[in-house]
């Protein structure tokens, strides 16, 4: 069967352009859906695994921080990994590796068990996005990668709506063991069919010649390997890289302290977390793809790709502001409704901060790139988790945590434009 790269030369391109790339959305979009529901399942489980097995809140912490440092190392690492073997391979990899950890999870009986199959499900998660952002510049123009990278991206908040919905059925009808078994072994479904699937857009032959020549309008890559060191000397990386530090430690903390919010401000329990997590992720997927949609649309409209991010961002960041209050809200759909949008904010936010070193980096930095940025906002997560874990043991309010969460935006929305103030294509 002729290949996508023969065709262009044997066919004219027909009038319409193929969609095939979306399929690799859909993909995507559905490992990240199996990413956060292994990922959010300890958080969900949290009350219940103290009461078993006496947990203090740095205890958590500690499990949270060591997961977290294990992401850190493994996204710098799996970055330039899937930079040499292709997404292709790199994501199976990954993606194998953070079940073993995910399913190991069962096994634990102490609180040193926890945090090493917890250090092996972050090894594994930190090649999931590293992979992702390559697939999608591997397959898409500029123009359309933030809206890909919100969609694939809005996976991450069905699985934490998913996973309130399923958590508390299998864990009262099996035990708690049997949710991280259950999940995890349903999840291994994906692999097979991303290995059978996913190949790059000349090498494929569904992707037609017209759909060939949308993904590849952009203005071809001159450089074919860049050395890791070489990347850390540009102010592009540290811009996205910066960024990272200081948005991902908020989105970590939602995803890990949320239940606990709502249960000691709202009272609620693992029977009862399901709405309104639901709710607030919801709004959350909303987020990811209007955010990419945006700035998408401002570049249709003949807008930069500077303006067009930038003043995404600015809107999100200015939503997010609100969450500072969160804990002042008496009533609960209240402080869902605050949360939720600052969690859209986020995703809006991050879906376009993800695009920058597609935007200004050649297709072979990519992977490195955003691993260097996943390294840096794991990092963040982790001095986050050691914060969270302080304020509520000390203090024993959310107020604090939630100021941080709320000023971030503005504070790497700035960083990126000090850095990149014209977000240019770096000259390698």
């Amino acid at each position: 069967m002729a290949t996508a790269a023969e065709r262009t030369d044997a066919a004219a391109p027909p009038a319409v352009v193929g969609r095939y790339r979306w399929v690799v959305v859909g993909l995507l979009f559905a490992a990240m859906v199996i990413n956060y529901v292994d990922r959010q399942t300890i958080g969900l489980l949290k009350a219940d695994l103290t009461a078993e097995f006496g947990w203090s809140e740095t205890d958590y912490a500690d499990l949270v921080f060591w997961f977290q440092a294990a992401y850190a190392i493994a996204y710098l690492a799996w970055g330039r990994v899937i930079d040499r073997i292709g997404a292709r391979w790199g994501f199976g990899l990954a993606f194998l590796l953070w079940h073993v950890g995910h399913i190991a999870t069962a096994g634990a009986r102490s609180l040193s068990g926890f945090i090493f199959a917890r250090v092996v499900l972050g090894l594994g998660e930190g090649g999931a996005f590293p992979a992702g952002i390559k697939s999608v510049a591997e397959w898409f123009p500029k123009k359309e990668r933030a809206l890909a990278t919100g969609i694939f991206n809005a996976g991450t908040n069905i699985g934490a709506i998913v996973t309130p919905l399923v958590i508390p059925a299998i864990t009262l009808a099996w035990g708690w063991q049997a949710a991280f078994i259950v999940t995890g072994v349903a999840g291994l479904v994906w692999l097979p069919i991303w290995l059978l699937v996913y190949r790059r857009p000349r090498e494929h032959p569904k992707v037609t010649a017209a759909e060939l020549a949308h993904i590849e309008q952009d203005p071809p890559d001159t450089v074919e390997k860049v050395a890791w060191t070489k990347l850390l000397r540009y102010r592009e990386t540290w811009a996205y890289a910066i960024g990272k530090f200081l948005i991902d430690p908020v989105w970590w903390m939602f995803l890990f302290w949320l239940p606990d919010f709502l249960g000691k401000r709202h009272g609620l329990d693992l029977m009862s977390f399901g709405p309104p997590l639901v709710a607030i992720y919801l709004l959350s997927d909303v987020g990811s793809v209007a955010g990419g949609w945006m700035s998408s649309r401002f570049m249709h409209l003949g807008w930069s790709v500077n303006r067009a991010r930038k003043m995404t961002m600015l809107i999100c960041a200015l939503l997010a502001l609100p969450v500072a209050f969160a804990a002042f809200a008496s009533n609960l759909w209240v402080a869902v409704l605050i949360i939720g949008v600052a969690t859209a904010a986020h995703q809006g936010f991050s879906a376009n901060l993800y695009t920058l070193p597609g935007d200004v980096f050649p297709r072979a930095a990519v992977g490195s790139v955003v691993g260097i940025g996943g390294m840096l906002g794991a990092i963040g997560g982790m001095v986050m988790s050691k914060y969270a874990g302080y304020v509520l043991e000390q203090i024993g309010t959310y107020t604090p945590i939630f100021v941080v969460a709320a000023s971030a935006y503005l504070l790497a929305l700035l960083v990126v434009h000090i850095l990149t103030p014209k977000m240019e294509p770096v000259k390698l």
